[in-house]
C-alpha cells in the first residue's frame, strides 16, 4: 500500500485534492497510474477511492514552487475518470486554481508580507497564467472567511482569481480559426458555432439550434449533451486540437450553448429575473450537464462576447466596463474584462472562494507501475 499526503480543498464549486510534486515523483509510479488508483476511477462510484463520482470532484492538481522570477508556484490539472481508467492532462480548472492559491499561501510556497497576498501561477497543461488574491490580515494564512458563490451554500476565504492574458493559449489566438462564426457537421444537420480559445478552448451554439432556450435545468439540458458530445469532436478537429486518428477526448474543448437572458429557476429554486443577468449559458462536463459553469469557461465567454460576430456577442446585452454577468444553473456568475498594457488580451477577474477541507495520508493500492 502506497502511502501519499494530499490537501483537499474546495475551490469554489469544485473539490480538488491537491499533491505536492515531490511526494508524486518519491512514490515511484507515474502521476496516471497514481490517480486513478487513489480515485478508484474505473468504479463509476469511485467508492474505494477520493474522487466523488462527479465531474466537479474528481480532480487534482500536482504543485510546484517555480524556479521562474515572475511565477511564484507551477500547477498540473487533472480530471479524473469516473467509471473510466483515464486522466485527462489537457486543460486547466479556475476553481482548482482558486484552491491551489489557497494551499500556496498555507504551504509556504508564497511570502506573506502584507494584508493581502497574491499568488502567481502557471498551469502547465496550458501555459496559462492566473493569479489569486487572499485576503491575509496580520500576515497569517486564513482558515474560513465569509465569501461565497453560486452553487453551494458554503462560505469561504475569499480569493480575486485573475486570468492573464488569455486568449489563444492553446491555439495561438482567440479564434482558431480566424472567423466568429463556423458552421459544423452535427447528428441531425449543419450547427452554427463560435469557436473561441481563451481560458480554455471553447465550442458556443445558440441554444435555439437544439430546440432550448437557455434556461434549463441539468436535468432538461442533459438530452442535449449527445448531440453536443458528437459536435465537441468536430470542434476539436476543426481548431487543431486534434487529429482525426487520435482518441476522442471530453475534456477539450469545452462545449455549451448561449442564448439571450430569460427569467429562470435556479437549481435551489431562486427566481432570476431577465434584467438580472447579461447571458444565459449552459454547458457539458465530460459527459454531463454543468452544476454551474467551470472558470475557464466564464473567461472563454468573456471574450467571445466581446469579440463582434459571435454568437455570444449577439445574444448578450453588452456593458460599457467589460462585466458580463452569465445566468447559470446555479445562479449569476460575474466575470470582468480588465484591459491589459502592451499588446496582451484583457485580464478576466472572478470572485472566488476557497475553503481547505482536510489534510491526509491517502493509502493507495497500487499493484502496477511501481519499479522493482
Amino acid at each position: 500500500m502506497l502511502r501519499l499526503q494530499g490537501e483537499m480543498i474546495r475551490g469554489g464549486t469544485s473539490k480538488c485534492w491537491i499533491f505536492d510534486r515531490r511526494d508524486v515523483v518519491a512514490s515511484g509510479v507515474d502521476a496516471d497510474t497514481l490517480l486513478l488508483a487513489a480515485y478508484n476511477a474505473a468504479d463509476p462510484r469511485q467508492i474505494d477511492g477520493v474522487g466523488g463520482a462527479s465531474s466537479t470532484t474528481s480532480k487534482a492538481a500536482i504543485v510546484e514552487a517555480s524556479p521562474e522570477p515572475d511565477i511564484d508556484v507551477e500547477y498540473a490539472f487533472a480530471q479524473v475518470g469516473i467509471g473510466d481508467e483515464h486522466v485527462e492532462w489537457t486543460s486547466n480548472c479556475g476553481n482548482c486554481a482558486t484552491a491551489v492559491a489557497l494551499y500556496a499561501v498555507h504551504n509556504g510556497l508564497v511570502r506573506i508580507t502584507s494584508d493581502s497576498t497574491t499568488v502567481r501561477m502557471l498551469n502547465v497543461n496550458t501555459g496559462a497564467r492566473l493569479s489569486g488574491t487572499i485576503p491575509t490580515p496580520g500576515g497569517a494564512a486564513p482558515d474560513e472567511g465569509a465569501a461565497a458563490v453560486p452553487g453551494t451554500a458554503a462560505l469561504g476565504v475569499p480569493v480575486l482569481l485573475g486570468f492573464e492574458d488569455p486568449a489563444g493559449t492553446a491555439t495561438g489566438r482567440a479564434l482558431p480559426t480566424g472567423r466568429a462564426l463556423d458552421t459544423l457537421a452535427g447528428p441531425t444537420g449543419p450547427v452554427e458555432v463560435s469557436l473561441v480559445d481563451a481560458g480554455a478552448p471553447a465550442a458556443l451554439f445558440e441554444a435555439k439550434a437544439f430546440g432550448l432556450d437557455g434556461t434549463e435545468s441539468p436535468a432538461e439540458f442533459s438530452a442535449a449533451v449527445p448531440a453536443l458530445t458528437v459536435l465537441r469532436r468536430r470542434a476539436a478537429l476543426t481548431m487543431g486540437l486534434a487529429e482525426e486518428s487520435d482518441p476522442v477526448g471530453h475534456a477539450v474543448p469545452k462545449v455549451g450553448v448561449v442564448a439571450e437572458p430569460a427569467p429562470y429557476r435556479t437549481t435551489h429554486g431562486t427566481l432570476v429575473a431577465q434584467d438580472e443577468y447579461d447571458l444565459a449559458v449552459r454547458m457539458v462536463s465530460m459527459h454531463a450537464p454543468h452544476p454551474a459553469i467551470g472558470l475557464t469557461s466564464a473567461v472563454a465567454l468573456a471574450t467571445a462576447a466581446a469579440i463582434p460576430g459571435t454568437l455570444a456577442h449577439r445574444l448578450a446585452r453588452q456593458t460599457a466596463d467589460g462585466t458580463l454577468r452569465l445566468g447559470t444553473p446555479a445562479g449569476v456568475i460575474t466575470a470582468q474584462a480588465v484591459p491589459a498594457v502592451g499588446g496582451a488580451s484583457p485580464t478576466v477577474l472572478l470572485h472566488r472562494a476557497a475553503r481547505r477541507i482536510a489534510r491526509a495520508e491517502l493509502l493507495v493500492p497500487v499493484l502496477e507501475g511501481r519499479p522493482a
